[in-house]
Protein backbone atom coordinates (compact mmCIF):
# COMPACT_ATOMS: atom_id res chain seq x y z
CA UNK A 1 0.00 0.00 0.00
CA UNK A 2 2.13 3.07 1.17
CA UNK A 3 5.56 3.22 -1.23
CA UNK A 4 3.70 2.76 -4.68
CA UNK A 5 3.77 5.45 -6.99
CA UNK A 6 0.82 7.24 -7.63
CA UNK A 7 -1.07 10.51 -9.25
CA UNK A 8 -2.32 13.50 -7.81
CA UNK A 9 -5.04 16.21 -9.27
CA UNK A 10 -6.37 19.21 -8.55
CA UNK A 11 -8.69 21.73 -10.66
CA UNK A 12 -6.68 24.63 -11.76
CA UNK A 13 -8.80 27.28 -13.73
CA UNK A 14 -8.88 31.42 -14.15
CA UNK A 15 -9.99 32.96 -10.94
CA UNK A 16 -9.58 32.31 -7.04
CA UNK A 17 -8.62 28.25 -7.73
CA UNK A 18 -5.15 29.65 -10.52
CA UNK A 19 -3.99 30.86 -6.91
CA UNK A 20 -4.79 28.13 -4.61
CA UNK A 21 -2.92 26.03 -7.47
CA UNK A 22 0.41 27.62 -7.17
CA UNK A 23 0.42 27.19 -3.57
CA UNK A 24 -0.43 23.33 -3.64
CA UNK A 25 1.98 22.57 -6.33
CA UNK A 26 4.79 24.51 -4.55
CA UNK A 27 3.49 22.88 -1.24
CA UNK A 28 4.12 19.38 -2.74
CA UNK A 29 7.14 20.34 -4.96
CA UNK A 30 8.79 20.80 -1.51
CA UNK A 31 7.21 17.92 0.91
CA UNK A 32 7.07 14.73 -1.58
CA UNK A 33 8.97 13.23 -4.80
CA UNK A 34 7.71 10.03 -6.57
CA UNK A 35 4.17 11.41 -7.48
CA UNK A 36 3.17 13.45 -10.97
CA UNK A 37 0.75 16.39 -10.35
CA UNK A 38 -2.00 17.00 -12.45
CA UNK A 39 -3.84 20.05 -12.82
CA UNK A 40 -6.98 19.58 -14.64
CA UNK A 41 -8.05 22.35 -16.26
CA UNK A 42 -11.82 22.49 -17.92
CA UNK A 43 -12.04 23.66 -21.36
CA UNK A 44 -14.46 26.51 -23.09
CA UNK A 45 -17.48 25.37 -24.18
CA UNK A 46 -21.14 25.83 -24.16
CA UNK A 47 -21.29 25.18 -20.00
CA UNK A 48 -18.77 27.96 -19.61
CA UNK A 49 -20.50 31.40 -20.02
CA UNK A 50 -16.01 32.64 -20.33
CA UNK A 51 -13.45 30.72 -20.96
CA UNK A 52 -12.56 28.96 -17.74
CA UNK A 53 -8.76 27.86 -18.69
CA UNK A 54 -5.82 29.72 -16.75
CA UNK A 55 -4.41 32.34 -19.20
CA UNK A 56 -1.76 34.02 -17.08
CA UNK A 57 1.47 32.95 -18.21
CA UNK A 58 3.32 33.41 -15.18
CA UNK A 59 1.01 31.38 -13.48
CA UNK A 60 1.10 28.30 -15.87
CA UNK A 61 5.16 28.44 -16.08
CA UNK A 62 5.10 28.39 -12.40
CA UNK A 63 2.95 25.12 -11.84
CA UNK A 64 5.08 23.33 -14.49
CA UNK A 65 8.48 25.01 -12.99
CA UNK A 66 7.21 22.93 -9.75
CA UNK A 67 5.97 19.29 -11.11
CA UNK A 68 2.51 20.07 -12.79
CA UNK A 69 1.03 18.40 -16.07
CA UNK A 70 -1.73 20.48 -17.64
CA UNK A 71 -4.94 17.92 -17.67
CA UNK A 72 -7.70 19.16 -20.39
CA UNK A 73 -10.92 18.02 -19.95
CA UNK A 74 -13.79 18.76 -21.40
CA UNK A 75 -17.10 19.93 -19.53
CA UNK A 76 -20.56 18.09 -20.58
CA UNK A 77 -22.84 18.25 -17.86
CA UNK A 78 -21.78 20.67 -14.93
CA UNK A 79 -19.76 23.64 -16.29
CA UNK A 80 -20.57 27.18 -15.27
CA UNK A 81 -23.99 25.99 -13.14
CA UNK A 82 -22.06 23.70 -11.06
CA UNK A 83 -18.32 23.91 -11.07
CA UNK A 84 -18.15 21.39 -8.02
CA UNK A 85 -19.01 19.33 -10.82
CA UNK A 86 -15.23 19.72 -12.71
CA UNK A 87 -13.97 16.89 -10.03
CA UNK A 88 -15.74 14.69 -11.50
CA UNK A 89 -15.57 14.89 -14.93
CA UNK A 90 -11.90 15.66 -14.51
CA UNK A 91 -11.36 12.35 -13.76
CA UNK A 92 -12.61 10.80 -16.83
CA UNK A 93 -9.18 12.54 -18.41
CA UNK A 94 -6.91 11.24 -16.21
CA UNK A 95 -4.63 7.58 -17.18
CA UNK A 96 -6.94 4.44 -16.40
CA UNK A 97 -5.51 2.18 -14.09
CA UNK A 98 -3.28 4.17 -12.49
CA UNK A 99 -4.13 5.08 -8.55
CA UNK A 100 -4.94 9.03 -7.87
CA UNK A 101 -5.25 10.99 -4.91
CA UNK A 102 -7.47 13.98 -5.31
CA UNK A 103 -7.51 17.40 -3.49
CA UNK A 104 -9.27 20.57 -3.61
CA UNK A 105 -6.73 23.14 -4.21
CA UNK A 106 -7.83 25.03 -1.37
CA UNK A 107 -5.12 22.22 0.29
CA UNK A 108 -1.77 22.83 1.94
CA UNK A 109 0.82 19.91 1.22
CA UNK A 110 2.56 19.75 4.72
CA UNK A 111 4.73 16.85 4.82
CA UNK A 112 5.64 14.06 2.42
CA UNK A 113 2.18 12.54 0.94
CA UNK A 114 4.20 9.53 -0.12
CA UNK A 115 4.00 8.36 3.65
CA UNK A 116 0.63 8.00 3.94
CA UNK A 117 -0.44 4.27 3.53
CA UNK A 118 -3.07 4.49 1.06
CA UNK A 119 -4.83 1.51 0.45
CA UNK A 120 -6.22 2.31 -3.19
CA UNK A 121 -8.44 -0.49 -3.36
CA UNK A 122 -10.50 0.43 -0.70
CA UNK A 123 -11.12 4.35 -1.05
CA UNK A 124 -12.31 7.02 1.42
CA UNK A 125 -12.85 10.92 1.85
CA UNK A 126 -12.01 13.06 4.25
CA UNK A 127 -13.83 13.11 7.62
CA UNK A 128 -13.14 17.10 8.28
CA UNK A 129 -16.36 17.74 7.51
CA UNK A 130 -19.93 18.93 9.45
CA UNK A 131 -23.26 17.59 9.13
CA UNK A 132 -24.15 20.17 6.34
CA UNK A 133 -26.68 17.96 4.42
CA UNK A 134 -29.36 16.72 4.56
CA UNK A 135 -30.98 20.19 6.31
CA UNK A 136 -34.37 17.86 8.25
CA UNK A 137 -37.50 19.50 7.74
CA UNK A 138 -39.95 19.84 10.63
CA UNK A 139 -42.33 17.28 9.01
CA UNK A 140 -40.26 16.16 5.97
CA UNK A 141 -37.93 12.98 5.84
CA UNK A 142 -35.20 12.34 8.39
CA UNK A 143 -31.59 11.25 8.06
CA UNK A 144 -32.17 7.68 8.12
CA UNK A 145 -34.70 7.93 5.47
CA UNK A 146 -33.12 10.42 3.61
CA UNK A 147 -29.92 8.38 3.23
CA UNK A 148 -31.74 5.02 2.76
CA UNK A 149 -33.80 6.20 -0.73
CA UNK A 150 -30.17 7.06 -1.66
CA UNK A 151 -28.63 3.57 -1.12
CA UNK A 152 -31.88 1.68 -1.98
CA UNK A 153 -31.63 3.55 -5.81
CA UNK A 154 -27.98 2.40 -6.56
CA UNK A 155 -28.85 -1.14 -4.95
CA UNK A 156 -26.21 -0.61 -1.96
CA UNK A 157 -26.24 -1.79 1.16
CA UNK A 158 -27.43 0.86 3.78
CA UNK A 159 -27.23 -1.13 6.97
CA UNK A 160 -23.38 -1.54 6.30
CA UNK A 161 -22.64 2.18 6.23
CA UNK A 162 -23.97 3.40 9.56
CA UNK A 163 -21.82 4.02 12.25
CA UNK A 164 -23.53 1.97 15.17
CA UNK A 165 -21.46 4.36 17.56
CA UNK A 166 -23.91 7.22 17.13
CA UNK A 167 -27.72 7.05 17.62
CA UNK A 168 -30.21 7.03 14.91
CA UNK A 169 -31.03 10.42 13.23
CA UNK A 170 -27.64 11.58 14.20
CA UNK A 171 -26.02 12.78 11.11
CA UNK A 172 -22.68 11.55 11.95
CA UNK A 173 -23.92 7.92 11.81
CA UNK A 174 -24.34 8.14 8.24
CA UNK A 175 -21.63 7.91 5.54
CA UNK A 176 -21.07 11.65 4.46
CA UNK A 177 -17.79 12.81 3.77
CA UNK A 178 -16.10 16.44 2.87
CA UNK A 179 -15.26 16.01 -0.87
CA UNK A 180 -11.69 17.89 -0.34
CA UNK A 181 -10.19 14.78 -0.77
CA UNK A 182 -10.58 11.36 -2.03
CA UNK A 183 -8.16 8.09 -4.01
CA UNK A 184 -8.69 4.91 -5.58
CA UNK A 185 -6.80 2.75 -7.76
CA UNK A 186 -8.91 3.60 -11.26
CA UNK A 187 -9.67 7.64 -11.93
CA UNK A 188 -12.34 6.41 -14.75
CA UNK A 189 -13.77 3.37 -12.69
CA UNK A 190 -14.06 6.07 -9.85
CA UNK A 191 -15.18 8.74 -12.12
CA UNK A 192 -17.71 7.19 -14.20
CA UNK A 193 -19.37 5.89 -10.83
CA UNK A 194 -19.44 9.40 -9.52
CA UNK A 195 -20.86 10.86 -12.74
CA UNK A 196 -23.63 8.11 -13.00
CA UNK A 197 -24.61 8.63 -9.25
CA UNK A 198 -24.20 12.66 -9.22
CA UNK A 199 -26.50 12.95 -12.55
CA UNK A 200 -29.24 10.64 -11.84
CA UNK A 201 -29.54 12.07 -8.20
CA UNK A 202 -29.61 15.57 -10.04
CA UNK A 203 -31.67 14.76 -12.64
CA UNK A 204 -34.24 12.46 -10.78
CA UNK A 205 -33.89 12.56 -7.08
CA UNK A 206 -36.08 10.04 -4.97
CA UNK A 207 -39.31 11.78 -3.37
CA UNK A 208 -37.23 11.82 -0.10
CA UNK A 209 -35.36 14.55 -1.64
CA UNK A 210 -37.94 16.68 -2.08
CA UNK A 211 -37.14 19.44 0.92
CA UNK A 212 -32.99 18.89 0.26
CA UNK A 213 -30.55 21.41 -1.60
CA UNK A 214 -28.09 19.92 -3.68
CA UNK A 215 -26.18 22.71 -4.64
CA UNK A 216 -23.62 22.58 -3.62
CA UNK A 217 -24.22 19.31 -1.86
CA UNK A 218 -24.48 17.17 -5.16
CA UNK A 219 -20.69 16.43 -4.76
CA UNK A 220 -20.86 15.31 -1.22
CA UNK A 221 -24.29 13.80 -1.37
CA UNK A 222 -23.14 11.19 -4.21
CA UNK A 223 -19.55 10.71 -2.99
CA UNK A 224 -19.78 8.08 0.42
CA UNK A 225 -22.10 6.17 -2.28
CA UNK A 226 -19.35 5.66 -5.05
CA UNK A 227 -17.33 4.83 -1.99
CA UNK A 228 -19.47 2.80 -0.48
CA UNK A 229 -20.38 0.68 -3.69
CA UNK A 230 -16.10 0.64 -4.63
CA UNK A 231 -15.95 -1.50 -1.46
CA UNK A 232 -14.78 1.70 0.83
CA UNK A 233 -15.64 3.11 3.86
CA UNK A 234 -15.15 5.86 6.98
CA UNK A 235 -12.32 3.76 8.33
CA UNK A 236 -9.52 2.57 4.87
CA UNK A 237 -7.16 5.56 6.05
CA UNK A 238 -5.31 6.24 9.24
CA UNK A 239 -6.31 8.97 11.03
CA UNK A 240 -4.49 12.02 11.95
CA UNK A 241 -2.57 12.11 8.03
CA UNK A 242 -4.72 13.59 5.77
CA UNK A 243 -6.47 16.41 7.04
CA UNK A 244 -3.61 16.66 9.58
CA UNK A 245 0.24 15.85 9.69
CA UNK A 246 0.08 15.99 6.18
CA UNK A 247 -2.01 18.39 4.37
CA UNK A 248 -4.46 20.67 5.60
CA UNK A 249 -7.88 22.08 4.12
CA UNK A 250 -7.39 25.36 4.66
CA UNK A 251 -11.00 26.74 2.82
CA UNK A 252 -10.07 30.18 2.81
CA UNK A 253 -6.92 32.58 3.60
CA UNK A 254 -8.41 34.20 6.89
CA UNK A 255 -10.22 31.02 8.00
CA UNK A 256 -6.49 29.57 7.89
CA UNK A 257 -4.95 32.24 9.92
CA UNK A 258 -7.95 31.88 12.79
CA UNK A 259 -8.36 27.82 13.02
CA UNK A 260 -5.01 25.75 12.00
CA UNK A 261 -1.47 24.99 13.65
CA UNK A 262 0.93 27.57 13.34
CA UNK A 263 3.37 25.59 11.19
CA UNK A 264 0.79 25.68 8.17
CA UNK A 265 1.15 29.53 8.70
CA UNK A 266 4.77 29.09 8.18
CA UNK A 267 4.61 26.87 5.32
CA UNK A 268 2.58 29.30 4.09
CA UNK A 269 4.29 32.35 4.40
CA UNK A 270 7.76 30.25 3.60
CA UNK A 271 6.51 29.09 -0.09
CA UNK A 272 4.69 32.76 -0.49
CA UNK A 273 7.61 35.01 0.05
CA UNK A 274 10.00 34.81 -3.27
CA UNK A 275 9.43 37.48 -5.52
CA UNK A 276 8.74 35.66 -8.67
CA UNK A 277 5.23 34.04 -6.42
CA UNK A 278 4.25 37.08 -4.60
CA UNK A 279 4.38 38.84 -7.78
CA UNK A 280 1.43 36.19 -8.67
CA UNK A 281 -0.45 36.11 -5.68
CA UNK A 282 -0.34 39.54 -4.86
CA UNK A 283 -2.89 40.02 -7.81
CA UNK A 284 -5.13 37.94 -5.59
CA UNK A 285 -7.08 40.29 -3.30
CA UNK A 286 -7.41 37.54 -0.05
CA UNK A 287 -3.76 36.92 -0.20
CA UNK A 288 -2.71 40.53 -0.55
CA UNK A 289 -4.55 41.44 2.25
CA UNK A 290 -4.51 38.10 5.25
CA UNK A 291 -1.04 37.26 3.55
CA UNK A 292 1.01 40.25 2.68
CA UNK A 293 -0.43 42.91 4.18
CA UNK A 294 -0.70 41.04 7.48
CA UNK A 295 -4.84 40.88 8.63
CA UNK A 296 -4.02 37.40 9.10
CA UNK A 297 -2.41 37.74 12.03
CA UNK A 298 -4.54 40.51 12.72
CA UNK A 299 -7.63 37.99 11.78
CA UNK A 300 -5.43 35.25 14.60
CA UNK A 301 -5.06 37.66 17.20
CA UNK A 302 -9.34 37.84 17.17
CA UNK A 303 -9.41 34.06 18.75
CA UNK A 304 -8.28 32.87 22.16
CA UNK A 305 -5.64 29.36 21.60
CA UNK A 306 -7.33 27.44 24.00
CA UNK A 307 -10.98 28.01 23.65
CA UNK A 308 -11.29 28.14 19.77
CA UNK A 309 -15.35 27.64 18.31
CA UNK A 310 -15.92 24.13 17.99
CA UNK A 311 -17.42 24.44 14.45
CA UNK A 312 -16.31 26.58 11.25
CA UNK A 313 -19.17 28.72 11.39
CA UNK A 314 -17.90 29.93 14.38
CA UNK A 315 -14.99 30.90 13.33
CA UNK A 316 -16.78 32.33 10.03
CA UNK A 317 -19.03 34.37 12.24
CA UNK A 318 -16.27 35.93 13.99
CA UNK A 319 -14.27 37.14 10.87
CA UNK A 320 -17.23 38.01 9.16
CA UNK A 321 -18.47 40.07 11.87
CA UNK A 322 -14.78 41.54 12.42
CA UNK A 323 -14.33 42.25 8.86
CA UNK A 324 -11.89 39.57 7.84
CA UNK A 325 -13.80 37.50 5.76
CA UNK A 326 -12.41 36.83 2.14
CA UNK A 327 -12.30 34.65 -0.58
Amino acid sequence: MSGQAFNVMIVGQAGRLQYEAVLFAMSLALTTTNVRLFVAEPQQGDLWDSDPRIKDPEIRSILEDHGATFLPFESRHFGQSYPYGNKIEALLALPEAEPFVFFDTDTLVLSDLCAVPFDFARPTASLRREGTWPRIELYGPGYHDTWAALYHRFGLDFQSSLDPRWPDEYWQRYLYFNAGFFFYHCPRRFGQRFLDYALSIRDDPPPELVCQSLDPWLDQVALPLVIQSLGGGRDTLPGGALDGSVTCHYRTFPLLYAREDESVIRMLENIAAPNRIKRVLKQHEPLLRTLYQGRGWKARALFDRDALPRGEQGFRNRLKREGFWMR
